[in-house]
């Protein structure tokens, strides 16, 4: 029988709950995706520190559980089959998370393959593409003096604010009526680009009125509130 503690993960980061969700993270927008969640359906679970200024990414234990070396990671003592279940990517742990409780996941096929298609467009654009605009225009490549790196992020960082922008018209959230991980996935992301990568002005986010008024409501969210600050820096 395989014990929360046989992880080489938990050595570091020992588990005073080893009957909860173990998560790894940090807030950061892919970070805060894992700790939303949780706080939205009400999971029990403990969070851990992984410090990047002690890079925490790389220690041994760390990649014992995520060999990518990235957050946010979980150990899940009660996964499928009763077995601890070990998981990184964000995506990869949204999915996990909404189709064990059931919740933010739609049941109905066609919907539930839509709410995935925008979960990969989150993953594979929103994501990249913002992270490097606010590279470029927040720390070392805003040194640079050729410019056309930043502007080709900002580019397609609009064009992706745009897609969205248009999706979202006459919707709730980007399924419609439904919150869903959809949501919970890009909406930090488009918090992080106009606040800490402060990228507001250069992609002119004032023109995109409908993610602005969806991310109005996501961030009002009670359990978003909460997640936005776990695991709270030391």
């Amino acid at each position: 029988m395989t014990l929360l503690s046989d992880f080489p993960i938990t050595k570091k980061w020992p588990a005073r709950f080893p009957d909860r969700i173990q998560l790894y993270s940090l807030p950061t927008p892919n970070g805060v995706k894992a700790s939303i969640m949780l706080e939205e359906t009400g999971l029990a679970y403990e969070p851990h520190l992984v410090n990047f200024e002690t890079n925490d990414q790389n220690s041994p234990e760390f990649l014992s559980l995520n060999p990518n070396n990235k957050i946010p990671a979980l150990l899940d003592p009660n996964g499928p089959g009763g077995k601890p279940m070990a998981l990184f990517e964000s995506g990869a742990i949204l999915w996990y998370l909404a189709e064990r409780t059931g919740l933010f996941l739609p049941q109905d096929a066609m919907a539930r393959y839509e709410t995935l298609q925008w979960l990969m467009w989150q993953v594979g654009g929103v994501g990249p593409m913002f992270g490097q605009l606010g590279f470029f225009n927040k720390f070392a490549g805003k040194d640079f003096e050729d410019k056309r790196p930043r502007d080709r992020y900002v580019a397609e960082s609009r064009r992706l604010l745009g897609v969205l922008d248009k999706h979202l018209e006459g919707r709730d959230w980007i399924m419609g009526q439904d919150y869903t991980v959809a949501d919970i996935a890009t909406f930090p992301w488009v918090r992080n680009l106009i606040g800490f990568y402060e990228a507001g002005a250069l992609v002119q986010f004032e023109q995109f009125r409908q993610v602005k008024r969806v991310l109005d409501a996501f961030v009002a969210r009670p359990a978003v509130a909460r997640g936005l600050t776990i695991p709270a820096r030391g």
